[in-house]
Protein backbone atom coordinates (compact mmCIF):
# COMPACT_ATOMS: atom_id res chain seq x y z
CA UNK A 1 0.00 0.00 0.00
CA UNK A 2 1.25 3.46 -0.88
CA UNK A 3 -0.37 6.29 1.03
CA UNK A 4 -0.27 9.45 -1.02
CA UNK A 5 -0.90 13.10 -0.25
CA UNK A 6 -4.48 12.78 -1.51
CA UNK A 7 -5.19 10.34 1.36
CA UNK A 8 -3.70 12.82 3.86
CA UNK A 9 -6.01 15.49 2.46
CA UNK A 10 -8.99 13.13 2.72
CA UNK A 11 -8.17 12.29 6.36
CA UNK A 12 -7.81 16.00 7.17
CA UNK A 13 -11.17 16.77 5.55
CA UNK A 14 -12.78 14.00 7.63
CA UNK A 15 -11.16 15.20 10.85
CA UNK A 16 -12.60 18.68 10.29
CA UNK A 17 -16.14 17.22 10.21
CA UNK A 18 -15.83 15.12 13.37
CA UNK A 19 -16.62 16.71 16.74
CA UNK A 20 -13.36 15.47 18.30
CA UNK A 21 -11.39 17.02 15.38
CA UNK A 22 -9.37 13.90 14.62
CA UNK A 23 -9.64 10.62 12.77
CA UNK A 24 -7.32 7.77 11.96
CA UNK A 25 -6.43 5.34 9.23
CA UNK A 26 -5.75 1.81 10.49
CA UNK A 27 -2.61 0.43 8.82
CA UNK A 28 -2.84 -3.11 10.19
CA UNK A 29 -3.01 -6.00 7.75
CA UNK A 30 -6.09 -7.43 9.51
CA UNK A 31 -7.96 -7.20 12.79
CA UNK A 32 -5.91 -10.21 13.96
CA UNK A 33 -2.66 -8.25 13.49
CA UNK A 34 -0.90 -8.03 16.87
CA UNK A 35 0.31 -4.47 16.49
CA UNK A 36 -1.21 -1.05 16.22
CA UNK A 37 -0.10 1.10 13.30
CA UNK A 38 -2.11 4.10 12.23
CA UNK A 39 -2.10 7.55 10.78
CA UNK A 40 -3.89 10.17 12.87
CA UNK A 41 -5.24 13.33 11.28
CA UNK A 42 -5.45 16.09 13.89
CA UNK A 43 -6.92 19.56 13.85
CA UNK A 44 -6.23 22.41 16.29
CA UNK A 45 -8.64 22.20 19.21
CA UNK A 46 -8.70 18.40 19.41
CA UNK A 47 -8.54 17.27 23.03
CA UNK A 48 -6.07 14.49 23.84
CA UNK A 49 -6.26 13.86 27.59
CA UNK A 50 -3.18 13.07 29.64
CA UNK A 51 -2.95 9.30 29.39
CA UNK A 52 -0.58 6.34 29.51
CA UNK A 53 -0.20 2.92 27.94
CA UNK A 54 0.86 0.52 30.68
CA UNK A 55 1.46 -2.44 28.37
CA UNK A 56 3.10 -0.75 25.39
CA UNK A 57 5.58 1.83 24.32
CA UNK A 58 4.35 4.25 21.63
CA UNK A 59 6.24 5.54 18.61
CA UNK A 60 5.15 8.85 17.04
CA UNK A 61 6.41 10.56 13.88
CA UNK A 62 5.07 13.84 12.47
CA UNK A 63 4.32 13.31 8.78
CA UNK A 64 2.72 16.68 8.09
CA UNK A 65 1.87 19.78 10.12
CA UNK A 66 2.97 20.55 13.66
CA UNK A 67 2.19 19.32 17.16
CA UNK A 68 3.74 19.35 20.61
CA UNK A 69 4.00 16.25 22.76
CA UNK A 70 3.87 16.77 26.54
CA UNK A 71 5.17 14.48 29.28
CA UNK A 72 4.00 14.37 32.91
CA UNK A 73 4.96 12.74 36.20
CA UNK A 74 2.50 10.70 38.30
CA UNK A 75 1.27 13.91 39.98
CA UNK A 76 0.39 15.62 36.70
CA UNK A 77 3.40 17.94 36.72
CA UNK A 78 4.70 18.76 33.24
CA UNK A 79 8.18 17.27 32.92
CA UNK A 80 8.97 17.80 29.24
CA UNK A 81 7.83 19.03 25.84
CA UNK A 82 8.91 17.93 22.38
CA UNK A 83 8.16 20.04 19.31
CA UNK A 84 7.13 17.68 16.49
CA UNK A 85 7.51 18.67 12.84
CA UNK A 86 8.10 16.69 9.63
CA UNK A 87 11.74 15.66 9.35
CA UNK A 88 12.25 16.29 13.06
CA UNK A 89 12.37 13.97 16.04
CA UNK A 90 11.00 10.44 16.28
CA UNK A 91 9.43 9.80 19.67
CA UNK A 92 9.48 6.46 21.41
CA UNK A 93 7.36 7.00 24.50
CA UNK A 94 8.13 4.48 27.23
CA UNK A 95 5.54 2.11 28.66
CA UNK A 96 3.56 3.80 31.43
CA UNK A 97 4.72 7.35 30.62
CA UNK A 98 1.94 9.92 31.06
CA UNK A 99 1.63 12.06 27.92
CA UNK A 100 -0.66 14.20 25.79
CA UNK A 101 -0.33 16.41 22.77
CA UNK A 102 -1.53 19.67 21.29
CA UNK A 103 -2.12 20.11 17.57
CA UNK A 104 -0.67 23.43 16.39
CA UNK A 105 -1.44 23.38 12.67
CA UNK A 106 -4.43 22.42 10.56
CA UNK A 107 -3.76 19.35 8.42
CA UNK A 108 -1.43 17.68 10.92
CA UNK A 109 -0.83 13.97 10.28
CA UNK A 110 1.12 11.74 12.62
CA UNK A 111 2.15 8.11 12.41
CA UNK A 112 1.63 6.14 15.61
CA UNK A 113 2.59 2.58 16.52
CA UNK A 114 2.03 0.54 19.69
CA UNK A 115 2.51 -3.07 20.76
CA UNK A 116 -0.33 -5.58 20.83
CA UNK A 117 -3.93 -5.41 19.67
CA UNK A 118 -6.01 -2.27 20.21
CA UNK A 119 -7.46 -1.88 23.69
CA UNK A 120 -9.41 1.21 24.75
CA UNK A 121 -7.89 3.17 27.62
CA UNK A 122 -9.35 2.38 31.03
CA UNK A 123 -10.24 5.11 33.50
CA UNK A 124 -7.06 4.32 35.45
CA UNK A 125 -5.02 5.26 32.37
CA UNK A 126 -6.53 8.73 31.91
CA UNK A 127 -5.25 11.34 34.36
CA UNK A 128 -7.83 13.33 36.26
CA UNK A 129 -6.68 16.90 36.92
Amino acid sequence: MIIRKAKFNELTAQAKTIERLRCNLDLRNSTEDNSQRMLNALEPGTIVPIHRHRDSSETCICIRGHFEEYFYDDNGKLTGTVDMVPGGDVLNIEKGQWHSLKCLESGTILFEAKDGPYEPLGEEDIMKK
